[in-house]
Formats: structure tokens, sequence, C-alpha cells
């Protein structure tokens, strides 16, 4: 049964779902606030259901998880084996007791050096930036495991410096997840994380695991709560910012980026211009582009979330004239790819496909593991299978089964 939902439409999907609890379209689309017909449409793919908040109504009211309604699909399908070992290993990481009551006895043998931890930190959010997202599950668990054994052994200055690394390696772990359509995990991670930063009073760095927790929050659909983080953050960074770091700014510009595309999940569209106005600001006094503690912060960044915003509050029409314009060709893999999903959303909406399935066939050449792993790539490519009149081409047919949505 399961292969055959994952064929589905999110809209054929919804169907599927309220049939079996029972529910007429009518009773459906009154709970969310919403009329039968356009249910109707819905359901029969003549309305394309793509903004996250709308889908996470539907979700709450049919009783299932975000990721059954996407059709997210399952570990197995989209790491294998290995990979779901890999997944394994890095819960058990998460879920370790020694991060809860360190013991004596299980400190490191011999002292583990914090730069060289930070070494192999950064090699770790390197490869998640090019989208190698198996590599980076592969060895998250032996990172954080000597991370804490460090924070263990250490106090001091040095403990701090531990704790820093393993704070981001946390940070890493939860965005890792999150990607993965691991959001109980992902939460845990970005907890953690922030305890373990907490102590080093260290603007930047706490300031980075706040927007963790505030991407969490994202990620399992708590947009309000979002909001509200992102606002108290920026509140207790603000006083930090007279004069700031490139890493400060670069931190807070992309705390706003994370709190405007909770605002727009929220459908609130005041709130979301503000954010990307505070981030554009903050952007403009780093005057480029830059990665400074992996955000891939500046300009290009900013303009990006326009986009994704505009497409989330509904506005297609700016995400359409916007998107194709932005040049990303400077930001790390992880970006690019992911504002390419976004004009392919786009140019679906408008039903210029051929450009769409352009886009997102180069963004599948970038970056295959994470085009496979997201909702919209698969729900693009299986919508446009169910709208071809004709047979589709052999291109989108190889597509659609190389992202595991047609036999």
């Amino acid at each position: 049964m399961r292969g055959r939902i994952d064929t589905l439409t999110t809209g054929e999907r919804v169907a599927w779902y309220r049939r079996r609890r029972g529910l007429s379209q009518e009773v459906l689309a009154g709970l969310i606030g919403r009329t039968a017909d356009w249910l109707g449409k819905i359901e029969n793919n003549r309305i394309e259901l793509d903004r996250l908040s709308v889908i996470k109504s539907l979700a709450e009211v049919l009783d299932v998880s975000l990721g059954d309604l996407l059709g997210e699909p399952s570990l197995v399908d989209r790491t294998g084996s290995g990979g779901i070992g890999n997944v394994q290993a890095l819960r058990a990481a998460l879920l370790n007791y020694r991060v809860l009551a360190p013991l004596p006895d299980t400190v490191a043998a011999r002292p583990l050096n914090a730069p060289l931890l930070w070494q192999e930190l950064s090699r770790l959010w390197s490869a998640y930036q090019d989208s190698r997202f198996r590599y980076v599950t592969a060895r998250l668990p032996d990172l954080l495991q000597r991370s804490q054994a460090a924070v263990d052994h250490y106090d001091g200055a040095e403990q701090d410096r531990a704790r820093r690394v393993l704070g981001l390696a946390y940070q890493l772990a939860a965005t890792q997840l999150t990607k993965l359509g691991e959001r109980d995990l992902a939460w845990i991670a970005a907890d953690r994380g922030l305890a373990a930063v907490h102590a080093t009073g260290d603007p930047v760095v706490v300031g980075s695991l706040v927007r963790s927790v505030g991407h969490a929050l994202l990620a399992i659909g708590r947009h309000a709560e979002a909001v509200r983080l992102t606002e108290h953050a920026a509140d207790h960074l603000t006083p930090h910012l007279r004069h700031p770091t490139p890493a400060l700014l670069s931190v807070y510009g992309t705390l706003h980026l994370s709190g405007s595309m909770a605002a727009a999940r929220a459908g609130d569209a005041a709130t979301t211009r503000a954010f990307l106005a505070e981030a554009g600001q903050a952007a403009a006094r780093l005057g480029t582009d830059a990665n400074h503690l992996w955000t891939a912060f500046g300009p290009t960044n900013v303009a990006i979330h326009r986009v994704a915003a505009a497409a989330e509050l509904g506005d297609i029409q700016v995400a359409v004239e916007i998107g194709p314009t932005v040049d990303t060709s400077g930001l790390p893999i992880e970006r690019r790819v992911r504002h390419a999903l976004e004009v392919a959303r786009a140019y679906s909406a408008r039903n210029r496909l051929d450009d769409a399935q352009a886009v997102l066939l180069d963004a599948e050449h970038m970056a295959p593991e994470q085009v496979r792993h997201h909702f919209l790539s698969r729900q693009l490519a299986v919508t446009w299978i169910r709208q071809q009149r004709r047979r589709p081409s052999a291109s989108l047919v190889a597509l659609a089964r190389r992202l595991g949505v047609l036999d």
C-alpha cells in the first residue's frame, strides 16, 4: 500500500486519507476554512497544493504526519540499507546517556584537541553545503561523541572551545536530520546544541544555535513559536551589533531569514516583510556574500528567501519574475539547489513546464541526493506525470523513476 500512495500527488493523497477518515469534501474543507469546490480542485489536480502552511493544516485535520501527506520517501527508499544504519547511529549518538549524565569512566583515554575537532567539523559542514548528505550522516556520530568527550575532559577556556564544536556539530545534525525528514530528532539535536553552547556566553555561537532551534520549530510546523523565537533572539543580539563581527552579522541575518519563512508559513505577510528587511540591512552592512559560520549569508541569500517567501505566501508572480534573475553561482551547492526548486515550483505554477523541468534537471545534476530527498522535487514530478494528456516524455519518466514516484 505504501508504494501506491507514494506515487500519488499531494492532492490525490489528501483524497485518499480523507476517504480513509470517512470525511466528505464539505466537512474537510470546512475544518480548514476552505470551500468544497476548492478541495475538489485540489484532489483532482486542477489546483497545485504546494504551500506548506495549507498542507500542514490538512495533515492536522486528517491526523497524519506532514511527511505522510507530502509523500516523503522512507529512509529505506532514500538511502538504502547503509543509510539506515547511519541514521540509526546518529540517533544513538543523540540519545546517548553520557549527554545527560557524563560519568568519569566514559571520558576518552587521551585528551581530544579542540582545533582538530574544529577541522573535522569544518569538513562536515562543507560536505553538507556540497549536498553530500550520506557522507555527513555517516561521520557525524563520531564527531558528536569525540566532542562530548572533549567537553567532559577539559575545563576553562579549552572546555569552552570544545563546547563550541559540540554545539555546532549538533546544529549540523539538526540541519541534516531536517533534510532527511527526521524532524523529532532534529529538534533534539537543536536543543542539545543550544544547551551545549549556552555556558560559553558567545553571542555568535549562541545566536547560531538559536537559529537552529528556529529551523527545528519550523520543520515541525510550530510557525508562531519560531517567529517569537526570532524576535526574542534578535532582541538578545541587538546590543552586540554596535560593533559587529562579520560572523555576528551573518548569524543575525540568517536568523531573520529563518524567521521570515516561519512568518510566511504562518500567513503573516507583514512580519515576513519586516524580517526580510532586517536581514537585508544586515547583508548591506556585511557588504558581500560570505560563508561565516557556514551561513552562506549575504545579499544573494536574502534575495532567494524573498522568492521562497513570496511563493509560500501565494505570490507566484513575484517568484516567477525575481527567481530566475538571482545569480546563485557564488553560493554553496545546497543553497543553489534549494533556490532552483523554488524557481521550478514557480514555473510549474505558471504552466511553464518545459522551463520548470529544465531547472529541476539542472538541480538534480548538481546535487542528486538533495533533489531526491526534497518533497518539492518529488511533488513536481508526480504532478507533471498526472497532467500529461499524452504519453509523458522519456526524460520525465526517467526523472520520476529516479525520484521514486513512478514504478
